[in-house]
């Protein structure tokens, strides 16, 4: 016969509380948590896949941040290009609204000192940075997108700026003052001829109506037409039309009408007695229109060319006066480099469409395309055609300056005209406009697949809490119950069973 003592029933209980104590604080960790198991080893078969949802929880939170960041991006980015619409469309009502023609002490009119202002304007939104990203410089998101306005307008010591280079194209389209062509008279032939050069006015065609003359040309290399009047010479009607091509791919006719009358009109020329002195006469008005052009349409046009080159070509076309230097007798134009001309874009500019220089994963199997580059074709015409207006002077002495000044206003209206078939600072913001819905659908699908792996993962690592709850009130009782039993038992020994002596 074995006999258990009170020590050993203790010891037994003690074991089984320690068991209990250990079971209510799994308990108590599981209703902190609300997870089942604070490592992956704890869920032992369900394991693998718990940690596989939980690494696709963690890539969807990725890419939820950067759809976050890019639509931040983006929405900067659209308020920056509404900005830049609205100054076009202020630059274009200024010049289709204007006030008096009135030029200040400078040279230009209020609506030009006021397109200083707006270049201004535009080159700092073209700058704008997002954190520490100029959000128009392409790839190359650390560096500016474009220069300063001083610099770009005037010039950085030996680097030129537009205002000299623009002067320097237009010495060179006027050349000795006939832009660049030339008219002879031999006998009863009049001879008109260019001199080679891209610059200045391009012979392109001949039209007549003068009867009995015989024309030729224009021959290439260098152009020339001959109009021979013939021994009768022309009858009163008769014209003939010269059509030029100038700087800026714009065309100018020079129609010149035979007349009678020995005091011929504007664009008229006088029939001599004879076809020699009516070719003289031709050669006269001839000259008269070539040079009222070379004082209205030429230095619009030799202007919008200059800016054409500097801002929208890459890299800048200028004028290479020769040796020794002279711009009114140059025969090519040059490549600018970073020693000579200031480079008015900054940024990053490789033969990567400029979406495709920034792009983003922001859903699974979703990437967009949302760069900008300052010197896309919406943003360096603006650029260009602002600055033109900006930097065009005229002399208060000149009669010709209000019209070459408003054939100048109507060319960069023309230009920032949306139906021109030109890229448009619109046609960016519909661009961005579409990544923006991607964003946004991502954004939905992230939140939605979150959800759906999280519910995932909480099926095999998370726990009912009220049944957590319930077993923790359990145990507790039935720890309290095994505690207050054992401290009983603790208390017993052999003499509580022994009957008293007799006395």
């Amino acid at each position: 016969m074995s006999i258990t003592g009170p020590g050993s029933i203790t010891a037994s209980n003690v074991a089984a509380q320690t068991t209990m104590m250990d079971q209510l604080n799994t308990l108590g960790q599981e209703l902190a948590s609300g997870q089942a198991a604070q490592t992956y080893s704890g869920l032992q078969s369900q394991a693998g896949v718990a940690l596989a949802l939980n690494a696709q929880i963690s890539a969807i939170n990725g890419y939820s941040n950067t759809a976050s960041t890019i639509g931040t991006t983006l929405s900067i980015a659209q308020s920056a290009l509404t900005a830049l619409d609205s100054t076009s469309s202020a630059v274009q009502k200024s010049i289709n609204d204007p006030p008096a023609f009135s030029l200040n002490a400078s040279g230009q009119t209020q609506t030009q000192v006021t397109a200083a202002s707006q270049l201004d304007q535009i080159l700092s939104l073209l700058n704008t940075q997002v954190g520490n990203n100029y959000i128009f410089s392409g790839s190359a998101v650390n560096q500016p997108s474009v220069a300063s306005t001083s610099d770009i307008l005037n010039g950085n010591g030996a680097q030129a700026g537009f205002k000299q280079i623009l002067s320097e194209r237009q010495q060179a389209d006027l050349g000795s003052g006939t832009g660049r062509l030339s008219t002879s008279t031999a006998g009863t032939t009049v001879t008109l001829s260019q001199d080679g050069s891209p610059f200045g006015f391009q012979l392109t065609g001949v039209n007549s109506s003068l009867t009995g003359a015989t024309v030729t040309g224009p021959s290439p290399s260098p152009a020339t037409t001959s109009v021979n009047l013939g021994a009768t010479g022309p009858n009163a009607g008769d014209t003939i039309q010269f059509q030029l091509t100038l700087p800026d791919g714009s065309t100018q006719t020079i129609a010149l009408q035979a007349t009678s009358s020995a005091t011929p009109g504007t664009n008229q020329f006088s029939i001599g007695a004879t076809s020699a002195v009516t070719a003289t006469n031709l050669q006269t008005a001839l000259n008269t229109a070539i040079t009222g052009l070379t004082q209205t349409a030429l230095p619009a046009a030799s202007a919008m060319a200059a800016a054409k080159n500097f801002f929208e070509t890459s890299p800048p076309q200028i004028v290479n006066p020769g040796s020794p230097a002279n711009y009114t007798t140059a025969m090519s134009l040059m490549n600018g480099t970073s020693a000579d001309t200031v480079m008015w874009y900054t940024g990053e500019n490789g033969a990567t469409p400029a979406r495709q220089t920034q792009t983003a994963l922001v859903a699974p199997g979703t990437t967009v395309d949302y760069g900008m580059r300052a010197n896309e074709q919406a943003f360096s015409n603006l650029v260009a055609n602002v600055a033109v207006l900006a930097s065009t002077t005229y002399s208060a002495s000149n009669p010709n300056a209000q019209t070459s000044y408003q054939a100048l206003t109507q060319k960069v209206a023309a230009n920032l005209d949306p139906t021109s078939g030109l890229q448009t600072v619109a046609d960016v913001e519909a661009d961005l406009a579409n990544v923006q819905t991607t964003v946004s659908n991502a954004s939905t699908v992230n939140s939605q697949t979150q959800k759906t792996l999280t519910d995932l993962v909480q099926n095999i690592d998370g726990v009912d809490q009220n049944k957590v709850g319930e077993q923790i009130l359990t145990l507790q009782n039935n720890l309290s119950a095994s505690m207050s039993i054992t401290a009983r038992l603790a208390q017993i020994s052999l003499v509580n069973f022994l009957a008293p002596s007799a006395g």
